[in-house]
């Protein structure tokens, strides 16, 4: 997996929607809605070029 996409701001991004939890993480459409309401917009782009590449950080956790 690229490391690259996977900064540490996206990556505290991604853990405060989970710890929220609002939504099931899976739910791609959702979370992206999710961080677009809370101005995550770098997690955004991510979900939507690299939806493949945030599916297995949640399964894996892998950067």
């Amino acid at each position: 997996m690229d490391k690259t996409l996977f900064t540490d701001r996206i990556v505290e991004q991604i853990m405060a929607i989970r710890t929220s939890g609002e939504i099931n993480m899976f739910d791609i459409k959702g979370v992206q809605h999710i961080a677009h309401g809370r101005q995550f917009y770098e997690l955004v782009v991510l979900l939507e070029e690299f939806p493949e590449k945030y599916t297995e950080f949640i399964l894996h956790g892998k950067k």
